[in-house]
Formats: C-alpha cells, structure tokens, sequence
C-alpha cells in the first residue's frame, strides 16, 4: 500500500480493513524516524498514523509551533479521525505530554476520545516543574543547552559529531523545548480512557515516582512497567516495549470485537 498523508497524519499503510487506529506522537526534536518500522511490527488489525509536527518531515517548510496550547488547537482543528474504529494514542517524551493534552482538547470539543494512551518516558502533567536552580533550556546559548540537555537526559540519539547536523537540529529542538516550557498544566476530571505509563530503569529524568501519577487521570485502568536503558530506551531498544504494546493490543482488539 501507498502511505497516504493529511495535513499533520501520517499514514503509512492504509489500512480499510483495520479494527484499531495507532497514532504516534514524537518526541521533542523527533519526528516519524523516531518510530521508524514500528508498524511492521504490529498487529494487522491496527493501522498506525504518525503525527508529523511542523518543521519535520512533510512539513519541513512550515514554522514550528511557539506555544503549547496553539500546538493543542492545531492539532485538534486538522486531525480526522475514522470514527468507525477505535483510536489509541502513543505519546513519547514531549508526545506523552502531547497526546494526553490532546485528549483532553477532543473531550471538550465532544469528539471521539482515544480508548487508550500509552505515555511513554514523561512525567505526570502535574509534575512539570523546573528542579531547583535550573533554567528554562530553550533559552540557553548553544553549548549550554547541548551539555544541560545530556546533563538531563542523557545521550540524544539524533546528535553526533557531525556539527552541521547538530547545528540543523538544534533549531527544531529549541523550538519544541520552548513549547514543552509554555505549558501549564490545569486540573481537569480524570479521562475515561485507560493509560499505559512506559520508563527506562535507569531514566535521570523521569522516574517511577513520576510515572505513577498518571494514574489520577484515569478512571479506567492503568498500567506502569519499566525497560532496561535510560531516556531514549525507546528508541535504543525498543523490542522489549513493542513486546508489550503488542499485548496490550491485542487486548484493545478483543474489547472492540465486544
């Protein structure tokens, strides 16, 4: 099949037969290569959908989002979604953050919510905080901002030593950190769909006292499993969680046939 594209959806395999709709959200800085063949490996009942974000991938020549709550209005005024089937999203670092608020957006918009999200590597909303001392890192000079970013997270895997590709990338990963810093979060009523919590072990930033607390935003179920590896174990390693997301669904599917 011929991957199809609709203004921020990516879809690479159409699927007309599907029972479930996977939509991917990237992490900051990321965009479709940080789930790349992913769908391969997935259920043939489930279609996947990339969420491309302006500056990256199909959308290389539009303006990255400035402000978080625009990139939420954006995102909910552009995406269509097949309501004959059941939506899932998968959310990754700064996505985790993304499609949680973007569920929230579709419930007062009366739309379809997701039936699950999967949260993977990013602390509950009512978390973000700056730790004592630190300072918003969109705003630091380049070296600064490179040497806090690994300080803080570790490793990214889009940098290497080549410095044009650094210099590239450093403008997209600024411009996606500085929406990540906009948000604020408000207290709203916990979400009917269920939640999944996803974490490397031995993450500096994110850790099981910060994935726990998803849970209040949820009145259905909720799930919360650690991987080997640190931030970016997703994508280092990402065959222990596809595992999972496998399981899981595969158990979203038996529901929707109910």
């Amino acid at each position: 099949m011929v991957a199809t594209s609709s203004g921020c959806l990516l879809r690479p395999n159409p699927n007309s037969s599907a029972r479930l709709r996977l939509v991917f959200f990237p992490h900051a800085g990321g965009g479709v290569s940080a789930f790349a063949g992913w769908h391969k490996t997935l259920p043939p009942d489930v279609e996947v959908g990339y969420v491309q974000l302006a500056g990256r991938d199909g959308r290389r020549r539009e303006r990255p989002a400035s402000d978080f709550r625009a990139l939420i209005d954006e995102l909910a005024d552009t995406l269509s979604w097949n309501v004959g089937i059941p939506v899932a999203f998968f959310g990754l670092s700064m996505g985790g953050l993304v499609s949680f608020e973007l569920a929230r957006e579709f419930r007062r918009r009366a739309l379809p919510l997701p039936v699950h999200l999967f949260i993977c590597a990013h602390r509950a909303p009512q978390l973000r905080v700056l730790n004592a001392g630190e300072r918003p890192l969109h705003l630091l000079p380049d070296d600064e901002f490179i040497g806090e970013l690994e300080r803080r997270y570790g490793a990214t895997p889009d940098f290497s030593q080549n410095r044009e590709l650094v210099e590239l990338l450093l403008p997209l990963l600024r411009a996606d950190l500085a929406v990540c810093e906009s948000y604020v979060y408000r207290t709203e009523k916990p979400l009917a769909c269920s939640i999944s919590a996803f974490g490397g072990a031995d993450d500096r930033r994110v850790r099981t006292q910060h994935l726990e607390p998803w849970h209040i935003h949820t009145t259905g179920t909720f799930d919360l499993r650690e991987f080997p590896g640190g931030h970016f174990f997703a994508r280092n390693d990402p065959l222990p969680l596809l595992q999972v997301l496998n399981r899981e669904l595969d158990r979203l599917l038996g529901l929707a046939t109910c």
